[in-house]
């Protein structure tokens, strides 16, 4: 609890006890009524304040307002208990509002923990102590045991075991060694560890989760906004309902104390704090209790675009299968391999990794063109070298030929000769089976796998999995084709995911309703243009961000009818006399409360029984 919280109960016990200790004053007339004034501005001079400057900004019709005018009217009216009760109990579920929100917020806020605040820089003096902003591309840090890694980058020398939790929410540590890539935010559990860095600071990957988190609470759902527009209409209107309550009766069967009395009861009903509160605190939640999953959603709009999943659409490589390709086979020329890394060698792409690992030297190209989903064109030793799928081999006239093993297929010719074929194999991720169950167990109606690779490849790796349809040999442009004709194909307003991780995953990533980007070892671009990034690199979180947003919609539709419906009775029974002050302080703070509590089960852990 803050200190701003501990003065707040402070002031509320002493208010509570000031409260009880009118009761028992040997008062009478308007000495007792003045009697509870100490415990109602002891509990309420601050609403008092905010109802005051509010009214000098303009903005009048608020709950503060609603408060002054109806815990004042009943001072007036002679009910001095019930009006310091309303205010002492509303600031109560204040209080409470304020204890929920703050507990969402740490555990996101949690996630600014694993922002490093030094970096230990290699230079020729020895190692130096400097924030990590002020380090270089390309310099040469050192982690020693038990330090947060403050920047990604490929270690150069040095083994160790990192503990990834508060990234990616797995216990596990993931181990590392010399070549291996590195994020930042992940603390070194073993041995002296020196690392290349390969991005600057502001680039890295703890910087861009940070910066992902800041930003989620800007992207309202529409049930948030709604709620928001619902206040500004909803708070004067009741205000004039509640005149016309003190003035018509009063002018038709007189009365006037009692009409004025049951309109400042309806009027303390009336006020929109379970919604106003516990709606957003509802989806804020959501996304700090994802957050402790290493799933991070960027805002409360995508939580209602999950919740409405229909259709999953997955990339392939990378996502549902390892993306650690490894040569299997050679079939052609002695130099195939060294040509093929050779061609390949300015690419970042897992299958070039893959030859580059079976040919660690190749000669440098003397020229490269990149040909998007069919394979690349480079000029080595004055050979003009093409390397790529059977698309390739056919837009330039070559006659590829078959292979019959299961894997990726990586073509070679030159001058319109065919040179032959390497075969370049992946695995499937251990949980992609009990993802692609998981999310029909959810009641997901199409399960859709899109990929560039060969057909059979494709088929084998979508029937291994029980993915029920299955696109193959697609260019980046046929992909986001694809998944135009499936977001025709599905209900009105349900949402089709994508989930992706390379680069030409971005423009599919982008025009699902919902992208899914894998974090960990994602590319940059994907995950900038997805809407959701898994850190733990697993399909089964899909499900698990599916389940945690129909849950948090849930309790969200919850606190929507039961505060309407609650609010709704007590009115009703105050326009007609039959609800008092204290039936209006249940509707107003305790409904409050109630609503707030149950806000807050969408930020507790959550598994596989949701």
């Amino acid at each position: 609890m803050t200190r701003r919280l501990k003065r707040e109960l402070i002031r509320l016990c002493i208010a509570a006890i000031l409260f009880v200790a009118a009761f028992f004053l040997p008062l009478t007339g308007v000495w007792r009524l003045l009697g509870f004034l100490p415990a109602y501005f002891t509990a309420g001079y601050d609403v008092w304040w905010k109802a005051i400057r509010n009214i000098l900004h303009g903005q009048v019709f608020d709950e503060s307002f609603l408060m002054v005018v109806a815990s004042g009217g009943a001072f007036l009216l002679g009910d001095g208990p019930e009006a310091a009760a309303v205010m002492l109990f509303y600031q109560l579920g204040e209080f409470f509002q304020r204890y929920a929100v703050g507990r969402s917020r740490r555990s996101i806020a949690a996630l600014m923990e694993i922002r490093p605040d030094t970096a230990n820089l290699e230079t020729e003096n020895g190692i130096e102590t400097v924030d990590p902003s002020e380090v270089p591309v390309g310099s040469v840090i050192v982690i020693r045991s038990g330090d947060r890694v403050p920047l990604d980058g490929v270690v150069l020398s040095g083994h160790s075991d990192l503990d990834t939790s508060a990234l990616t929410g797995e216990s596990v540590p993931r181990p590392v060694q010399e070549d291996d890539e590195i994020i930042s935010g992940c603390i070194n559990g073993g041995g002296l560890l020196r690392v290349r860095v390969t991005r600057p600071f502001a680039e890295s990957t703890v910087s861009r989760l940070l910066e992902m988190v800041e930003q989620a609470s800007e992207k309202k759902a529409r049930t948030e906004q709604f709620i928001t527009r619902f206040a500004r209409v909803y708070t004067p209107c009741v205000v004039g309902a509640a005149v016309l309550l003190a003035l018509i009766p009063s002018l038709l069967v007189g009365n006037t104390t009692q009409w004025i009395h049951r309109a400042l009861t309806f009027l303390v009903i009336s006020c929109p704090c379970a919604l106003v509160i516990s709606v957003p605190l509802g989806f804020f939640g959501g996304i700090g209790g994802a957050s402790k999953q290493g799933i991070l959603i960027k805002g409360g709009n995508y939580i209602e675009a999950l919740s409405r999943a229909d259709t999953v659409v997955f990339d392939k490589t990378g996502t549902l299968t390892e993306g650690i390709f490894a040569v299997a086979a050679v079939h052609g020329t002695d130099d195939l391999l060294a040509l093929a890394a050779s061609a390949e060698s300015g690419s970042t792409h897992p299958i070039s990794r893959s030859l580059l690992a079976a040919c660690p030297d190749p000669v440098k190209p003397d020229e490269v063109e990149e040909m998007a989903g069919r394979g690349v064109r480079a000029v080595i030793g004055g050979r003009v070298i093409y390397a790529g799928n059977e698309t390739l081999m056919r837009e330039i006239g070559v006659e590829s030929r078959p292979c019959h093993r299961t894997g990726t297929i990586v073509h070679l010719a030159e001058d319109g000769r065919y040179l032959g074929h390497i075969v370049i194999s992946d695995s499937v991720k251990p949980d992609a089976e009990n993802a692609i169950a998981a999310l029909k167990a959810l009641g997901i109606r199409k399960t859709v796998m899109l990929t560039g690779d060969r057909d059979a490849v494709g088929k084998e790796v979508a029937g291994k999995l029980g993915i029920d349809e299955v696109y193959t040999e697609l260019l980046p442009a046929d992909k986001v084709n694809r998944v135009e004709q499936l977001l025709g194909q599905k209900p009105k307003g349900a949402s089709l995911l994508f989930v992706g991780d390379g680069i030409n995953d971005a423009p599919v990533l982008a025009r699902a309703d919902v992208g899914i980007a894998m974090g960990g070892m994602g590319s940059d671009a994907a995950i900038e243009a997805a809407d959701v990034t898994l850190m733990n690199d697993r399909p089964s979180s899909v499900a698990t961000a599916v389940r945690l947003a129909r849950r948090t919609m849930r309790i969200v539709k919850q606190n929507i009818w039961f505060s309407l419906i609650a609010k709704a009775a007590v009115l009703l029974l105050g326009a007609f006399g039959i609800a008092s002050m204290w039936a209006a302080v249940f509707a107003d703070v305790g409904v409050a409360v109630i609503a707030i509590c149950n806000s807050m089960r969408a930020l507790s852990f959550f598994g596989t029984h949701l």
